[in-house]
């Protein structure tokens, strides 16, 4: 029974467009959970779940020596929230003991923002057209790393200057708008670089496949090892920097929030505690 649920959470997991890192994790996590339990579903309350919180604070680390950190404990909580809404939704238990309950957000580190003179910087330095792109996808258009790898060349529109993301985050789709310096990038890209093979992905490899978020890191390595930029970056720094840009130039967090495909206002609140500065532009490289 609880290998049934496990398996059913994955495959909602995967519906709602969660990243295939997600679908591995969090049903992993469900599954530590489930097995400490002896009640059925339908009776786990409150005090179950606060047990099982100072289970999980207190549990050894199997990969190395102390306790969990605070970003795995979280990980186990959210693993929490999405499997009991489910629930819910589906009239599988008809009260959620998550619901009224609230718990220590994990300390983060200050999020690296490249400026926009790094941004101009690393376009400066590109040898091709496909590093041109990847920097567009994740900066130019505020993409999420699993979003780029799943462009398709259908998803973008040359006549009405648009990028569709027909699999965000929580399936949610958005409509992006392009410049024309982003679309000649792409459009040359596509002439005279890409490899022809069937696939309609947009990024390819060198042997013609789709390009994995790997790949796309990688190339963003590459590109930085030319620069004199003394930071620890990744693809999503790339997506973190446009919302700071974006914001900074004096757009509302409304416009920022649709733009990255935000569900909630409050994750694109982040971004807000920036000093006002000009906004970087393409048309500057």
């Amino acid at each position: 029974m609880k290998g049934q649920i496990i398996s059913e959470f994955k495959s909602y997991l995967k519906h709602l467009g969660y990243s295939e890192a997600i679908q591995r994790m969090l049903p992993r996590l469900l599954t530590e959970f489930l097995y400490n339990q002896t009640k059925p579903l339908e009776s786990i309350e409150v005090i179950d779940v606060l047990n099982y919180y100072e289970y999980i604070k207190n549990r050894p680390n199997k990969r190395t020596n102390g306790t969990l950190s605070e970003s795995s404990i979280s990980h186990h909580i959210y693993t929490l929230k999405v499997f009991f809404s489910w629930q819910v939704e589906i009239g599988e238990i008809s009260t959620n003991p998550m619901s009224t309950l609230t718990f220590p957000r994990p300390k983060t580190k200050p999020r690296d923002i490249l400026t926009q003179e790094e941004i101009i910087e690393m376009f400066e330095k590109c040898i091709s057209y496909r590093e041109r792109v990847v920097l567009c996808l994740c900066y130019g258009l505020g993409l999420r790393r699993s979003e780029a790898v799943k462009m398709d060349i259908n998803d973008i529109s040359f006549n009405s200057s648009l990028a569709y993301v027909r699999e965000g985050k929580g399936n949610k789709r958005r409509v992006i708008p392009i410049s024309k310096m982003i679309l000649g990038y792409i459009k040359t890209y596509l002439e005279s670089e890409r490899i022809s093979t069937k696939t309609e992905a947009l990024i390819t490899t060198k042997s013609g496949s789709r390009a994995t978020g790997g790949n796309l890191n990688k190339t963003l390595k590459e590109v930085l090892k030319r620069t004199e930029i003394n930071k620890i970056i990744s693809l999503h720094c790339l997506r973190h920097s446009i919302a700071t840009h974006l914001l900074e130039n004096g757009l509302s967090i409304e416009f920022v929030r649709d733009f990255l495909g935000h569900k909630h206002l409050e994750s694109t609140q982040i971004y807000t505690r920036v000093k006002n500065k000009q906004l970087w532009s393409l048309k500057s490289i």
